[in-house]
């Protein structure tokens, strides 16, 4: 008996081959049957059921997944683990991993080195693997999809032969720009400015850029953390060229920018309106309350766990790529509601 025939082996004894053999199917067959995660014609699920039960097997989970050839076990890269933003993705895509019977591996890259060898070391590991953001250089997203595990990216541009799940940027960008023209904003400055090309934030100012035009001007910060956008701000609204308005490239950032603005004596909005992006819990509960634009932290996590165990299974389509809806909130940060007004 080899180790995989071991591993397969049910308390009893009894391995998935004898039941393979018993129902005369595959023992991927037999796996599908078992787990629900692909179509097995009606007879054919019959005869497993019935071979199981004569020969009293009961599935070990690691064991079927290493008679396939499988880990039962998905990958998962993020840049960051910790920040509201990432906790919420991270729980939608575990939760709905562990309801489809797989484990998680996490590999956060921040402060680590060799970050390729890293990577490729995970990706042998796993059944599939989903990638945050820009976390991996392209070309080695490229060689994963040719030739790694089924890859799914998260908040990522489409890519050949990857499934990708991110949420809509451009359109809700440019309606909150919008609306800030109509409070009668006039300059503007975008806090947290794009790192790359085709990524969320990039998108974000695309759609801001496409409505503002020379009035917005990009700000870097460090990271899209609260303390980065506290310190990018201090610079700017202490500067002789204070924007009538900072629009923030998520709630961390804005939530230091107002730290900033407090700490300049500057009053929001009535000397300087702020805008996030996320909704994060914090965003809410800030004073004054923060106008945001809600996109589905955990439903991308969740969507991706979904899309990744397709992929795995057989039953979903490589390449397939996705986008949620997002939502333009207004509230105390960018001023009273303009005439007609909008949703809080």
């Amino acid at each position: 008996m080899d180790e995989r025939e071991a591993a397969a082996e049910a308390p009893g004894g009894v391995t998935i081959y004898e039941v393979a053999q018993r129902a005369g199917v595959s023992i991927a067959t037999v796996s599908r049957t078992l787990r629900g995660t692909g179509p097995v014609a009606g007879p054919t699920r019959e005869k497993v059921l019935r071979a199981v039960q004569e020969l009293r097997f009961t599935p070990s989970r690691a064991g079927v997944s290493l008679a396939e050839g499988r880990h039962a076990a998905n990958g998962i890269v993020f840049p960051n683990l910790s920040g509201p933003y990432f906790a919420e993705v991270l729980i939608g895509y575990e939760e709905v991993a562990s309801e489809l019977g797989r484990s998680v591996i996490i590999l956060s890259t921040k402060g680590r080195t060799a970050i390729r060898d890293l990577v490729r070391e995970l990706a042998r590991r796993v059944d599939g693997l989903a990638v945050f953001g820009s976390t991996v250089p392209a070309d080695l997203v490229d060689e994963l999809a040719a030739s790694g595990p089924p890859l799914v990216l998260i908040s990522h541009a489409e890519r050949a032969g990857a499934c990708t799940l991110r949420s809509e940027n451009i359109r809700p960008a440019a309606e909150l720009a919008r609306h800030l023209l109509d409070h009668g904003h006039r300059s503007f400055a975008f806090l947290g400015a794009p790192y790359a090309t085709g990524d969320d934030v990039d998108q974000r100012w695309q759609g801001v850029r496409g409505v503002l035009g020379d009035a917005v001007r990009p700000v870097l910060t460090d990271e899209y953390t609260v303390d980065s956008g506290h310190a990018a701000a201090l610079r700017l609204l202490a500067g002789p060229d204070r924007p009538d308005a900072v629009i923030c490239s998520d709630d961390e950032v804005a939530l230091g920018a107002i730290l900033a603005a407090e700490e300049l004596g500057l009053a929001v909005p009535g000397d300087v309106a702020v805008t996030g992006w996320d909704d994060i819990m914090a965003a809410r509960h800030a004073r004054p309350a923060l106008t945001t634009v809600r996109q589905p932290m955990r439903e991308l996590g969740a969507g991706a766990a979904r899309t990744l165990d397709a992929l795995i299974s057989g039953t979903g389509a490589a390449g397939a790529h996705r986008v949620l809806d997002t939502e333009l909130i207004v509230r105390g940060s960018c001023g009273p509601h303009p005439p007609g007004g909008l949703r809080k």
